[in-house]
């Protein structure tokens, strides 16, 4: 009898908790038929998940999807509702006309993990602090300037030493990843730091190496499941080797601040470190300032990130792509040769005499598409779009890949093609559907100086080295890596000097 009284009570309990999760199921389902009800259409979310597993299952494939919908469009990451923008009027309508509304950022638990405070510029809300911090950025990287080398000269004197870097491997197999990555960083470096690095600096590339690894695992399915359920960062997993690599680029940081205080000049700052730290000394008696350690240790971060995996994942597809297109490589590099010869570095002022090696440039950029999903913004206070009421704190995305492959304003939307960019003469002509950069009070602060990098960069490269996939190399995959940014798969190139006469 008592054997049948506790099967009795095991059966009770099993069918509580199936009468509980079957609740659960019909709430959920209530909800997502609620939330549907009042907003944009999108693809079927599943309970519980939303749209996660269309998304990781082929994010390029999904993204592609969003413009059936129509120009705005939801999905669902688990619980939480994304309105995704697929056309350029309708961006326009966000980001432009109202930018303070749709320039705030959400709270993602993978990043909230890292930056324990709201700190920096790239993932700050939109408030007094980002305002601050992203007017003295751009006012301080304006004016370099401050050092005894512009912009310009500092990109193309590295230029040279990646030549020479590349070159070192010449007729062998190799992958070009870290001298590329080295030499845009020695920019920011150059810039933020008053310094570059050697490319055979082991300390650096390890450095460079953490950088790529933690934006990768960020947009990983590490990172989405850190973003679902965060408290597993008090568990062991490979989550904690975010941690870790944040906090050795935050000692490498903080290294070289401590060492600019020693030796800071506050008539003659060096770099922007300098800056920053004069900065802080200005505004110490100002109650609403935001300039202290630790904003500048974030601060510094996103401009050192931002400054280097982007236009180095850049330049990576514009490899891959000249080797996919040695046409469109020997057509550039006689326009160069024609306007620059060997010897004289490219400049930006060679651009309108260099239009298809400039047309080149761009459509690497659309097609290479580093960033489909642009950065997450979040609306900071309810409002109207396209007739449908978004609360404040609304998650909103720009569809880039949409845009930039849309039909109707591109001649080639769906192939690399650097005639996208050229008019009927064969002159570069800008196209308003072209946003690698994106736009609004958020677009990204280190445009200018990615346009320059990119361009002497490519065109010093394709001036002095012919580029081609090793002898017998596969097809390459050009799906490429999908995360936070779109990177290219590993691959091994072979690079060959020009020859000084044709």
């Amino acid at each position: 009898m008592e054997s049948v009284l506790r099967y009795l009570d095991w059966v009770s309990v099993g069918l509580a908790l199936l009468v509980g999760m079957f609740s659960l199921l019909l709430l959920e389902i209530f909800r997502l038929k609620s939330i549907r009800s009042r907003s944009p259409p999108g693809p079927r979310p599943l309970p519980f998940v939303g749209n996660l597993p269309q998304i990781l299952k082929d994010r390029m494939a999904f993204v592609k999807l969003m413009p059936k919908y129509g120009e705005m469009c939801s999905v669902h990451l688990a619980k939480k509702q994304i309105i995704l923008l697929n056309s350029m009027p309708i961006l326009k309508e966000a980001f432009v006309q109202n930018g303070a509304i749709f320039s705030g950022r959400p709270s993602v638990p993978v990043v909230r993990w890292i930056n324990k405070h709201d700190y920096g510029i790239v993932m700050a809300k939109y408030g007094h602090s980002w305002k601050q911090q992203r007017r003295f950025a751009l006012h301080t990287l304006r004016d370099f300037g401050l050092g005894k080398k512009t912009v310009e000269e500092r990109v193309a004197e590295e230029a040279h030493y990646l030549v020479k870097e590349m070159l070192k491997q010449e007729g062998k197999a190799f992958y070009p990843k870290h001298p590329l990555m080295n030499a845009v960083s020695n920019i920011i470096c150059s810039i933020i730091f008053g310094d570059r690095f050697d490319y055979d600096n082991k300390s650096f590339a390890t450095l460079l190496d953490i950088l790529n690894r933690n934006i990768q695992l960020a947009g990983s399915y590490v990172g989405q499941i850190f973003n679902l359920v965060p408290f597993i960062q008090y568990f062991p997993g490979p989550h904690q080797k975010m941690w870790q690599n944040a906090k050795a680029l935050r000692r490498f940081i903080l290294e070289i601040v401590e060492e600019h205080k020693k030796t800071l000049d506050p008539d003659n700052p060096r770099d922007f470190t300098d800056a920053y730290l004069i900065e802080m000394t200005k505004q110490e008696s100002k109650e609403d300032s935001t300039f202290h350690v630790e904003n500048m240790m974030r601060t510094t971060t996103d401009l050192f990130s931002a400054g280097t995996d982007t236009t180095a994942n850049t330049l990576r597809w514009g490899i891959v792509y000249m080797m996919n297109h040695p046409d469109v490589q020997e057509r550039c590099h006689e326009e160069i040769i024609r306007v620059l010869g060997f010897d004289r570095s490219p400049c930006m002022d060679d651009r309108a005499r260099l239009p298809y090696t400039c047309a080149t440039v761009y459509e690497i950029q659309r097609s290479a598409n580093i960033v489909p999903f642009g950065v997450i913004h979040q609306t900071t206070e309810a409002t109207q779009l396209q007739g449908y009421h978004l609360p404040a704190g609304t998650n909103v995305l720009p569809n880039f890949t949409a845009i930039m492959t849309d039909k109707e304003h591109w001649k080639y939307p769906d192939t690399f093609n650097p005639e996208n960019f050229l008019d009927e003469k064969g002159q570069f002509c800008k196209n308003e559907y072209f946003l690698a950069f994106s736009l609004g009070p958020r677009v990204c602060l280190g445009e200018t100086l990615a346009r320059t990098e990119l361009f002497i960069f490519f065109t010093s490269l394709l001036q002095r080295i012919k580029f081609s996939w090793p002898p017998g190399a596969p097809p390459y995959n050009m799906a490429g890596i999908v995360g936070v940014i779109r990177s290219p798969f590993p691959f091994d190139t072979v690079c060959r000097s020009r020859e000084t006469t044709h």
